[in-house]
């Protein structure tokens, strides 16, 4: 296994797998997360793909396993016979296809040698208002390369390597529309397959545990609220002083999953000390009656219990963060409140 990593790029990225913020709720989501790499090593497979299902993992094949597993009992055993060596073949032809991609751009950027990567991510939303949501998106060595608009279903290329990639496709004139019917009509129909699956697993509601901290030093104090243990995975975790919400002030985790099916997520500002008393976390989630607000108490001496992330999750997030795939506009930062069957797209850039 890789060697372990700060988790800062490993919360950016998976709170990406959260329901993004807007007045329009998120029902459930689809992303399908992939990587190649041109130098694989032990613990670093040639090729990877996770998907996440509302962000939690629902199936995975690595170059080095060489099989599409299921990280989930209810996807085990949903699906119908057969189904997960026809994905184990799906999985092989991408791994394939961007074996073959990686190096025409290895040679579009002039790359002999090296660790350099390709990322995909690409998936659905189903919203409240019954709209399918698509989007698709590759990255290449840490930085974004192409994606599609899918209001125009044109290209957007990056820089002058990925224009070489957008003229190519948009003069076959076939791969925008390739694009467009995964996400618009095979992703949501995968989606709502595995919601079925899982229906009761998705459907219910946990609230968070929550728990507060501070720490002083160099005369700033860190306030930490963090919430384990909600589902579903969206959430809003807001520091107040007096009455106000200091959203521009705090900093937010991702929301990342657990290994028993549910979540976890943090928030922090800095204070002044002498300020300690002003400040409140208030946290938001479907599993709780009404918001709770909640202090740092100093005297309380909490010894919190390790919060232990899938293991599954671990070595893919690790994997995508040792190659750059963390920073690829995931990080984690200032931002609002948290809140399939692949088709054979084409891998020659």
């Amino acid at each position: 296994m890789a060697p372990a990593l700060g988790v800062g790029p490993l919360l950016g990225l998976l709170g990406l797998l959260g329901a993004p913020g807007g007045a329009t709720e998120v029902l459930h989501s689809l992303r399908y997360q992939y990587v190649a790499v041109s130098e694989p090593s032990p613990g670093v497979p040639q090729f990877m793909s996770v998907g996440f299902l509302d962000g939690i993992p629902i199936d995975r094949f690595d170059s080095e396993r060489g099989r599409m597993e299921p990280q989930t009992p209810w996807m085990e055993k949903g699906v119908e016979p057969g189904y997960w060596d026809r994905e184990t073949q799906k999985a092989e032809r991408h791994q394939h296809m961007f074996a073959t991609g990686l190096e025409i751009l290895r040679g579009r950027y002039n790359q002999s040698r090296g660790l350099h990567t390709w990322q995909r991510i690409s998936g659905c939303d189903v919203l409240s208002d019954g709209t399918i949501r698509g989007s698709r998106r590759d990255g290449y060595d840490g930085r974004d390369f192409i994606s599609l608009e899918l209001g125009s279903k044109s290209f957007v290329a990056a820089d002058s390597a990925a224009q070489v990639t957008k003229r190519r496709w948009e003069h076959e004139g076939f791969e925008a529309e390739r694009i467009t019917n995964y996400l618009g009509h095979i992703c949501p129909e995968g989606l709502q397959k595995y919601v079925g699956y899982g229906r009761e697993a998705l459907e219910r509601k946990e609230p968070p545990d929550v728990h507060v901290s501070g720490k002083e030093e160099h005369g700033i104090l860190t306030l930490s609220c963090h919430a384990y243990g909600f589902y579903p995975g969206i959430i809003g975790i807001n520091w107040m002083k007096g009455d106000e919400i200091r959203d521009q002030e705090t900093e937010w985790g991702g929301i990342v999953p657990n290994s028993d099916g549910t979540f976890h997520s943090w928030a922090r500002i800095e204070a002044l000390p002498g300020e300690r008393e002003q400040y409140r976390c208030r946290v938001e989630h479907a599993g709780m009656p009404e918001p709770g607000i909640f202090a740092w108490e100093p005297e309380s001496n909490w010894n919190s219990t390790p919060v232990v992330v899938a293991l599954s999750v671990i070595a893919a997030i690790i994997i995508i963060s040792l190659m750059g795939f963390g920073v690829w506009k995931l990080q984690s930062g200032k931002r609002e409140r948290n809140g399939y069957n692949t088709t054979p797209i084409r891998a020659d850039a």
